[in-house]
């Protein structure tokens, strides 16, 4: 009583830590929104004396030359990442083509610099690319981790180092006593400093439980200097840009720095108006404002813009199969290939930023006079009105592209060509035209990608894709506010339609924003609530047994239990069974049936998920599985490890086998014997097999679970044969059988035994199976997982194996998982790697809190256990 006690309060305790989880994304996107709004209106203010004309004055003031300079400078900085997925790579032990490496790191710089941590990231891209290459997810999140953890300590050194140089004139700028920089930047490098000398020899050293080894002396200063130059090239982009200016490069380099770092801590898409907000903060007073915002605009478009068009252009150069064919190449173009998706989701989220900005700035007077000249005012107002919902539409499409939905390919290339149209239409804009239809190229020449069948609007907007819209559309309006800051508002000017008033057009196309993306938010917040698909009617179950019986993995078997959902794929060949607990439809293992259907399958149950308003995940699922679940956006999380039994290499003789030779002397000695019982004939017996079971449950004070295991349910123990050992005559314990036609693999479900059976019963037990099977023709013997196996020495995702730990203590109490890997580690089995694969972090820790209530029998059979 009193640990049931003991575990309502752990649970009560733990709702408000689950409610944070559930709603992270929620609570992350409206603070970046909110952070957003106030940096933005700031902006405003501080622009109070700049007019837009003197804006475009100062781009158009900016010479060839140092546009130039920004591009090599750009390439420089791309090249200096590159080098962090090489380093990365290095420190975790894994070689990999260059090639290879390079097209990953620069496909996933591209997208990640420009649209930020959100909806799409470089790290999803990573996971894609490298999985494909055999690393396993540990190894990617360790190469994440590596990369990130090196631009961030980069960043600290560098500014450090800059400021600590030239703090009196940073101080001028910034207004701050020069002590107190110089003091806070060398804290910051003694720490680094300290950081370095303590990893020296790439020692690891403990934290909370867990291992993490520093990088050695040679790791970190290559890395050094390549976040150096990094830095150092991707500043000097936008220092070329501003004009003449007797603010120096290191001091302006301090500043940059510490904008970079505001940036990045916002958790702003891109940083936007955070980073720009410093950098005028820290130069207003030495640069004027007018020719500063010019040079931003230069520098978003050349560092962050171009990349990511020239991978474009780079992927469409690939499909025309010109590198396939050489050498060292070929691979490296199939990687660009399957990252086309990101790619041109990405593209589509900048033109549609593109579109909505363009319809809050003034057209050229030249080219109103010339639209004057040959069309209707209404056919110019009806465009630019139109482009700007375009551009939402395409920005809701985006989504749905970086998961390949042959729906949001129609519904991007329609949008877009009609797009390209109305450029001309409303303001003869050349360059809005050119990306248009490079899009369009793009969509074309990749159509094959876009393979899964789904509609768009089936689909909600997740709250990072929300507060991605809300900040487009809030910097627009302060665009709209900042280009009209001298037009007096007034009701009429909304029903002003002439080609010369162009305040009234912005108005109107920001209001038909407005209104189309608040529709877009409801709908996406206003969903359905979460249902619960029917269960499996006796068709249902007989049809996914036929199926299991086919394939080679013994635990299908647990679909017989008949308390799983089940979801077939379109031929009827494969299936996936799941159960569903809150918001999470947890898949169980792999799918089962026909390999190759396995892609589909997997996309279909997180479509299916999603339209329910659900989390989609995949529990104890094989690496083979891996490549599927991160094409359609998932994360893989280790779990345990599976132990494997070769029956051909089991020889009870053997002196590794020496303890379970023992301990089955000692239980032939002790007078037991074994036999399996025929399915058939597992009825003349039920009721001695629950006498034991029953008997078993109250000598450990617990209740029947579900979901990953079987209960004793006569039907389901009959449909399977029996293990039992006798003793006298009288059976003492047993274990239920799983096995399919193939005999690829067999493994086991119930284990009981009676409290007054003889010690090492279940060693006799299992020893007496393996040796059985083998005789019988079986390849394989399943023993099961051994949770938290091999995540000791884990050295990525520290704060996942916490949480993960502590559910899993949990898990192991309820389950009797604890001492499991001693146990199976005896029969000398082979370890293979399960994991749990989920959207993200926070999605993992809830998606494990319902598996154990699944497990368990919901809360209340978790708290009675």
């Amino acid at each position: 009583m009193a640990d049931a006690h003991k575990v309502a309060a752990e649970y009560r305790a733990s709702r408000v830590a689950r409610l944070f989880l559930t709603y992270r994304l929620y609570i992350l996107g409206t603070v970046s929104l909110v952070v957003f709004t106030l940096v933005a209106f700031g902006v405003y203010r501080l622009t109070a004396e700049v007019r837009y004309q003197d804006v475009l004055a100062a781009l158009s003031n900016t010479s060839w030359v140092s546009i130039a300079l920004a591009v090599l400078f750009t390439g420089l900085s791309f090249l200096a990442l590159i080098f962090y997925d090489s380093n990365a790579l290095d420190y975790i032990g894994r070689k990999l083509p260059f090639p290879s490496v390079a097209v990953t790191a620069f496909v996933a710089y591209a997208v990640g610099n420009t649209v930020g941590f959100g909806p799409l990231s470089g790290g999803a891209i990573r996971f894609r690319a490298y999985s494909r290459f055999g690393l396993s997810p540990g190894d990617v999140a360790r190469v994440i981790a590596f990369v990130t953890l090196a631009f961030g300590l980069g960043l600290l050194s560098v500014s450090a180092l800059a400021t600590l140089v030239v703090a009196p004139r940073v101080a001028g700028i910034l207004e701050i006593d020069a002590f107190w920089l110089r003091a806070i930047a060398l804290l910051v490098l003694v720490a680094l400093a300290g950081l370095l000398f303590v990893s020296r020899s790439g020692r690891s050293v403990g934290l909370g439980g867990l291992s993490l080894r520093l990088p050695d002396s040679r790791t970190s200063s290559r890395q050094f200097l390549v976040s150096a130059c990094d830095i150092a090239a991707s500043a000097s982009v936008l220092y070329v840009l501003l004009p003449e200016t007797h603010v120096g490069w290191p001091t302006f380099l301090a500043i940059y720095a510490v904008a970079i770092g505001f940036g990045v801590l916002s958790h702003v898409p891109a940083g936007l108006g955070v980073f720009e907000a410093v950098i005028m903060a820290g130069l207003s007073n030495v640069i004027g404002i007018d020719q500063l915002l010019g040079s931003l605009v230069l520098y978003r478009l050349i560092y962050y813009v171009l990349p990511l068009l020239l991978a474009i252009v780079l992927l469409l150069v690939v499909e025309t199969r010109q590198l396939t064919m050489r050498p060292g190449f070929a691979e490296a173009a199939q990687l660009a290939g399957r990252l086309a998706p990101a790619l041109i989701s990405t593209l589509a989220l900048v033109i549609g930023t593109m579109l909505i900005f363009s319809s809050v700035v003034p057209t050229p007077d030249t080219d109103l006079d010339f639209l004057s000249a040959y069309l209707p005012l209404p056919i110019v107002e009806a465009a630019h009105f139109l482009s700007s919902l375009l551009g939402l539409l395409l920005l809701v499409a985006a989504r749905g592209l970086g998961q390949r939905l042959d729906g949001a390919w129609w519904v991007a290339l329609a949008a877009a060509c009609v797009a390209f149209a109305f450029a001309f239409l409303k303001a003869v804009a050349v360059f809005e035209a050119a990306l248009l239809a490079l899009f369009i190229v793009a969509l074309l020449f990749n159509a094959r990608a876009f393979d899964r069948h789904s509609s768009l609007l089936r689909h909600a907007l997740g709250p990072m894709w929300l507060a991605t819209i809300a900040v487009i559309l809030i910097a627009a309006f302060i665009i709209l506010l900042f280009v009209y800051r001298d037009t007096q508002y007034a009701h009429g000017l909304w029903w002003q339609f002439e080609f010369s008033e162009e305040a009234p057009r912005g108005l109107r196309a920001l209001l038909g924003l407005a209104i189309a993306a608040s529709a877009v938010a409801l709908f996406s917040l206003l969903r359905p609530a979460h249902f619960r698909t029917q269960a499996p009617t006796p068709e249902d179950i007989e049809r996914a047994v036929a199926i299991t019986m086919r394939q080679d993995v013994a635990d299908a078997n647990l679909v017989r239990m008949g308390d799983k959902r089940l979801l077939f794929s379109p031929s009827g060949d494969a299936y996936i069974m799941y159960g569903i607990h809150g918001r999470s439809w947890i898949a169980l293992g792999d799918p089962i049936g026909a390999k190759e259907e396995f892609p589909e399958l997997v996309w279909q149950f997180v479509s299916a998920a999603r339209a329910g308003g659900g989390r989609a995940a995949f529990y104890q699922i094989s690496p083979a599985l891996l490549s599927a679940c991160t094409d359609v956006g998932l994360r893989a999380f280790k779990l345990g490890e599976l132990a494997l039994v070769d029956l051909s290499q089991f020889d009870l003789k053997s002196s590794r086998l020496a303890n379970l030779r023992q301990s089955y002397n000692r239980g032939l000695r002790d007078g037991l014997a074994f036999s399996v019982v025929p399915a058939a004939d597992v009825g003349a017996i039920v009721g001695d097999l629950r006498a034991i079971s029953d008997r078993w449950l109250a000598h450990h004070n617990t209740k029947e679970k579900t979901f990953s295991l079987g209960a004793f349910d006569e039907a389901y123990v009959m449909s399977q044969p029996v293990a039992v050992v006798r003793l006298e005559g009288r059976i003492v314990a047993f274990a239920t059988l799983m096995v399919t036609d193939t005999k690829a693999e067999a493994t086991v479900d119930l284990m009981r035994f009676a409290p007054d059976a003889p010690k090492g019963a279940m060693d006799f037990l299992f020893v007496s199976m393996i040796e059985h099977l083998r005789e019988a023709g079986y390849r394989q013997f399943n023993l099961g997982m051994a949770p938290l196996s091999g995540m000791a020495r884990r050295e990525a995702a520290p704060v996942w194996d916490r949480v993960g730990g502590t559910l899993f203590e949990h898990g192991e109490r309820f389950y009797n998982f604890k001492g499991l890997r001693a146990f199976k580690s005896k029969f000398q089995p082979r370890w293979e790697p399960r994991y749990l694969a989920v959207s993200n972090g926070a999605g993992a820790a809830l998606a494990l809190m319902d598996v154990t209530f699944l497990i368990g029998g919901g809360v209340k059979g978790v708290i009675s256990k």
